[in-house]
């Protein structure tokens, strides 16, 4: 799935579970920086930048109200634009919230 993402220079936020050398030197290959904690129990901690992987939470967060409106989370619209639009709408009321 990040072969459709351009990696380069940016920071690539994952849960623990993305933990693995594969998927780390695909990231540090195309130049990327990853803010991936290690596993519980790894033989090596690696580096991890706790305020940025904060970030993704806030996100996480985001994806669950969405999830609250019974038309997102069952995606009852067979159209794309018709499904971003309710998304859309969803935002505002989570913004205004």
């Amino acid at each position: 799935m990040l072969e459709h993402v351009n990696t380069n220079g940016s920071n690539v936020l994952a849960d623990r579970g993305y933990d693995s050398n594969k998927l780390l030197d695909y990231i540090y290959s195309h130049g990327g920086e990853p803010t991936i904690p290690s596993r519980k129990g790894a033989k090596f901690d690696r580096h991890c930048d706790w305020w940025l992987y904060k970030e993704r939470h806030l996100v996480e967060n985001y994806f669950l109200k969405l999830k609250a409106f019974r038309r997102i989370a069952t995606r009852y619209d067979k159209l794309a634009s018709t499904f971003l639009g309710f998304v859309c709408i969803v935002s505002i009321l989570i913004w205004l919230k």
